[in-house]
């Protein structure tokens, strides 16, 4: 079922050309095409794929309430405006029929009763929240008898157990409801789970998903949408302002991980959700908290939705699967079912502002990434941001999120987490066929075994600076990142046995067909039909470069390739390895820059526009440093 999209508007949407049209024409079609998996009562929405570990009736929960939020702002955006009446109307008779059903437990379709830890109390955080946006039209029209049914189902996460991570909102939310309809609720449980999050809150507008140092989109479609939405539906003014002034700070930073065609950077887990990253440039809209111009909201929210369409998103039927641009199942967890990726329609919160509002009638503004190439500072999650100009690309240096304290120890390293690096245009290379050389300093034993980045030890972020180090067992070792325009030049401090490998990769590039593969003289490079090229050059201390290749790790495409340099045989000790790594749309292959290594320091020699060049001094040690210093040419 292609896409049906009114004509773009270039003169109210230069860079897009989309506008409130085009988000209602694809919430309208991605409505449409679940009604065929609908049960009788459309109590639930059974969606073709493969079964999540909670099994298909909760998946068929899961997919009536991730439609609703969708239906929810459809519903609510239309009333604001007065416009679309027909559509709303079939949908307030869809979702109002599947309420009554699933909550009817004489029903075969009725929906689970909400214990401990379930999926069920995901699902019961968006039928909440949407039964808040319509319940002038939907709720408060259900008989006295349907509503109790309703309240009673809800009312089943009061005292229930969840894991201690953003879950621990969904319980707010619904308590929540529960308080503004007169149903049970326990007020200690709505304030106790917004402390805890408190806890987890590390400065500049980021938080933590529990514990450690789980940084991921996360913090801006959970943390940052459940606290504010919140707050919206209780009148807190204070904690309104609290976290008005959070989500302001986290979107000047937020901004940036799009890059010019609209791509998300790809980290963190549950991507599937896809265009649900720009949920928290419409929340910040939607509360008065929005940093950004209104313009520019929309040409990056819009950008990011026709990013996604314009690659297969949704696939031919219609649907959301689980994947990115194709089905992918690497890319998803165990708890993912079929109707998982609609958590993307939280996307669509921008249509709770009524059609004559700035982010919709004024003109288009450019993207920090339109305008010039950006260099951002992200010390409370450990990150450092670099994009060009030149190819739109974004890049993320990761020196801080790991995630590893909630994993099994002795389990699989995430790579979603554990990458040096991260970019809009590539993923990590997951699953089974995946090797594990990209965006990973390994030192190799000689039995073949290759050490783990598992929890990484944050040491400084700073103006296009940043270090960290990590141990397993016998090695350790400590990366100083240098970014400079699309190349990051990784100082690596090697304390290993003798006689170790050690193996630097870059970023792993994907495509639908086989790459143009090229290595020579301690480079290694992969490039795309398109020009987009990954590439890695020594420039001290190893002695080989190559590629690895794969079929089927990767979410950009079925053919990969990583480049990688590598170091024959460590000399035991600790030892300085440096290495570029770049990404960008480009033939060549990268320059070597000038470096000089005399113990703890690595002093670099940077090529410059035009007449101005840049020599950078990084003193390794406890807490790294670096010292920059322009030198005019000639």
């Amino acid at each position: 079922m292609p896409l049906s999209l009114p004509s773009p508007d270039e003169r109210l949407s230069g860079y897009t050309g989309w506008t409130r049209a085009h988000w209602e024409a694809v919430a309208d079609q991605l409505l449409t095409s679940v009604v065929p998996s609908a049960t009788d009562g459309f109590a639930q929405f059974r969606l073709p794929g493969r079964a999540s570990r909670s099994g298909p009736v909760s998946d068929g929960l899961e997919g009536f309430a991730r439609t609703f939020l969708l239906a929810a702002f459809r519903i609510a955006g239309s009333r604001i405006g007065g416009a679309g009446e027909a559509v709303p109307t079939v949908l307030l008779e869809r979702y109002g029929n599947g309420l009554v059903t699933g909550t009817d437990p004489a029903h075969p379709y009725a929906w689970p009763a909400l214990t401990d830890m379930s999926q069920q109390l995901v699902e019961a955080a968006s039928v909440a929240l949407a039964l808040h946006e319509t319940r002038p039209w939907l709720f408060d029209r259900l008989s006295s008898a349907q509503q109790e049914r309703v309240v009673a189902w809800l009312a089943g996460f009061i005292g229930r157990r969840t894991p201690d991570n953003n879950w621990v909102l969904f319980r707010v939310i619904v308590e929540q409801f529960l308080a503004e309809v007169g149903g049970p609720h326990e007020t200690c449980e709505i304030t106790g789970g917004l402390e805890r999050v408190e806890e987890w809150y590390v400065g500049d507008g980021w938080y933590s998903d529990g514990k450690g140092k789980n940084f991921d989109y996360y913090c801006g479609w959970a943390m940052h949408l459940y606290t504010s939405l919140w707050a919206r539906m209780a009148g807190d003014t204070g904690r309104q302002e609290l976290y008005a002034a959070r989500l302001s700070r986290f979107l000047e930073q937020y901004q940036h991980f799009f890059a010019a065609d609209g791509g998300p950077v790809h980290q963190g887990r549950s991507l599937t959700y896809r265009f649900a990253t720009v949920a928290p440039l419409w929340l910040g809209a939607l509360t008065g908290a929005s940093p950004l111009p209104p313009g520019r909201t929309r040409r990056i929210a819009s950008g990011v939705l026709r990013h996604f369409t314009e690659r297969g998103v949704p696939d031919e039927r219609g649907l959301l699967t689980l994947g990115w641009y194709d089905p992918f199942l690497p890319t998803a967890q165990d708890y993912s079912g079929p109707a998982s990726p609609y958590w993307a329609s939280k996307a669509f919160l921008g249509l709770l502002l009524p059609p004559d509002h700035p982010v919709w009638t004024d003109a288009e503004e450019a993207a920090p990434v339109d305008l010039a190439d950006q260099f951002v500072t992200m010390p409370a999650p450990g990150w450092l941001l670099h994009a060009t100009r030149s190819d739109g690309v974004v890049r993320l240096v990761n020196h801080g999120s790991d995630r590893d304290r909630v994993q099994d120890p002795h389990g699989v390293p995430d790579p979603h987490y554990l990458k040096f690096g991260y970019t809009s245009h590539t993923g990590p290379e997951v699953g089974e066929k995946a090797s594990g050389v990209d965006n990973h300093l390994a030192v190799i034993a000689p039995d073949g075994t290759a050490s783990s980045r598992r929890r990484i030890e944050p040491l400084t972020v700073s103006d296009r600076f940043a270090a960290s180090a990590y141990r397993d067992g016998p090695v350790r070792v400590l990366t100083a990142s240098v970014v400079h325009g699309a190349a990051e030049i990784r100082i690596h401090q090697v304390t290993a046995p003798a006689g170790h490998q050690v193996r630097d990769g870059g970023h792993a590039l994907a495509a639908p067909v086989p790459l143009e593969l090229r290595e020579r003289d301690g480079v290694a490079l992969a490039r795309r039909p398109d020009g987009l090229s990954s590439a890695v050059r020594a420039l001290h201390g190893y002695t080989g470069a190559g590629l690895v290749t794969a079929e089927g790790a990767n979410a950009f495409g079925t053919h990969s390739a990583t480049p990688y340099v590598i170091a024959d045989a460590h000399p035991g000790g600790t030892t300085v390895y440096v290495s570029l790594v770049q990404l960008a749309v480009t033939g060549e292959e990268p320059p070597a820059p000038g470096v000089r290594v005399e113990g703890d320091l690595v002093v670099l020699d940077l090529p410059g526009a035009e007449t101005v060049a840049e020599t950078v001094t990084v003193t390794l040690g406890d807490t790294p440093t670096c010292e920059r210093r322009a030198v005019p040419a000639g």
